[in-house]
């Protein structure tokens, strides 16, 4: 099976190539931008693309758009999502077309090797793969109230941002890291529409005032 993969981090990118190439799979082009991907895509008419979802310039959501052309251009390639969001605008799209040899997964929840190639193979062979994650906040989006499309977690980690609590207090109380504190509260910001503003501090304060209805 040939795959083009886009990771935009090298660490990453190079342990994927080694992880899919021990598997048996052979990766035609390892890239790290969304540009580079469609190129490489065009070139090696590969098997299976597996790409991340923010990737440069701006470290959005570059590798889910390009997984949009690539389906319009392409249909039925398979694809894999790996990433560390779930991006829910385009990633609806991406699943509301065609759902066949299509995949959405969490870095942070593949536990083991096995089953992630197991995966992707089932996608190659027009399966899908979606991580639970992704499918509950995907059904969460079209709810009118933003603070619905929040998880558990994330009612939880907000509840402790209205107490004050700052991100090492969080983690402790949540019993995580805070860099697992610090994905959930950025995630709290995208899904109450506050990626835009002016500073992380100020976005606190909106986000409290939101959670307390005010």
């Amino acid at each position: 099976m040939r795959v083009v993969l886009a990771e935009d981090s090298v660490l990453l990118r190079e342990g994927l190539t080694w992880v899919l190439g021990s598997a048996g799979m052979e990766v035609v082009a390892a890239v790290g931008d969304a540009e580079e991907l469609l190129r490489a895509v065009g070139e090696h008419r590969p098997d299976l693309v597996v790409t991340d979802v923010r990737m440069p310039p701006s470290h959005r959501d570059e590798g889910l758009r390009a997984a949009l052309v690539l389906r319009r251009q392409r249909p039925g390639l398979p694809i894999v999502v790996l990433s560390q969001y779930v991006e829910e605008r385009y990633a609806s799209q991406l699943l509301s077309t065609e759902t066949t040899g299509m995949g959405y997964l969490l870095k942070d929840r593949v536990a083991d090797v096995t089953e992630f190639v197991e995966a992707l193979r089932r996608v190659a062979a027009g399966g899908t793969a979606l991580d639970p994650e992704v499918v509950a906040q995907l059904l969460l989006r079209g709810r009118s109230d933003p603070l619905d499309q929040l998880t558990r977690r994330e009612h939880e980690v907000l509840a402790l941002i209205a107490e004050g609590r700052s991100n090492g207090a969080i983690a402790d109380a949540l019993v995580v890291s805070e860099g697992a504190v610090g994905k959930h509260i950025n995630n709290i910001f995208a899904k109450l529409g506050l990626s835009g503003a002016d500073d992380k501090d100020h976005r606190r304060v909106l986000a409290v005032l939101r959670f307390l209805k005010v």
